[in-house]
């Protein structure tokens, strides 16, 4: 008497399928993986970059403050434009007083500062030192510094400063910086907003 066989088992088709649709499943779980690891990698470098940026803008708003004469006699503001700013001050209070610059090469913020040397003082420029405050500085044409006159903000007219007073006129100003490690990738750019008013300049402010 003949005996009915059932074969048990994958066939070939139904294999390759089942590999298909696993090998579809994992890659999607892998590319979840692999974005969500991007984004907190970005997240953290973003953070970590602003708090650079807040933490700078507080040194600078009291280097800023106490800004003095230069112990050649310069006066307290040296430069004054949008991406860069030169002053002088105590910023490590040892006595004398130091010539800092504030200012952007290409994305990245930068301080520099000149120790006085010599007799009679003078600041040189080829022994400045060069230290990086933020990456990733994403203002392009927007102004890093805003300066402001005694006026402000009653005297709406002239302020903000035109560059040829700005030297001779400024008692305020604001600093501005927008952060984003990754232009092309949320979130959006951190905005380091603060502003300074110079103790040794200012009348009626």
């Amino acid at each position: 008497m003949p005996t009915n066989t059932k074969k048990t088992g994958f066939t070939l088709i139904e294999t390759l399928v089942a590999l298909t649709i696993f090998s579809l499943a994992l890659a999607a779980l892998l590319t979840f993986f692999f974005q969500g690891l991007r984004f907190q990698t970005f997240a953290t470098e973003q953070q970590q970059q602003v708090e650079y940026a807040r933490q700078s803008a507080q040194t600078m708003v009291k280097e800023l403050r106490d800004a003095a004469p230069g112990d050649d006699g310069s006066y307290i503001l040296n430069r004054a434009e949008d991406q860069e700013i030169i002053f002088f001050s105590n910023i490590d209070s040892d006595g004398a007083i130091e010539r800092v610059r504030y200012f952007l090469d290409g994305t990245v913020f930068k301080k520099g500062v000149v120790e006085p040397s010599g007799i009679p003082i003078v600041y040189d420029p080829t022994t400045e030192s060069v230290t990086t405050i933020a990456e990733y500085v994403r203002n392009g044409a927007t102004p890093i510094f805003v300066y402001y006159n005694g006026d402000y903000p009653g005297d709406m007219t002239h302020n903000p400063l035109p560059t040829p007073t700005r030297l001779t006129e400024t008692k305020l100003l604001n600093f501005y910086l927008r952060i984003n490690v990754n232009e092309s990738q949320a979130p959006n750019e951190t905005e380091v907003v603060t502003e300074v008013q110079i103790r040794n300049l200012k009348n009626n402010l």
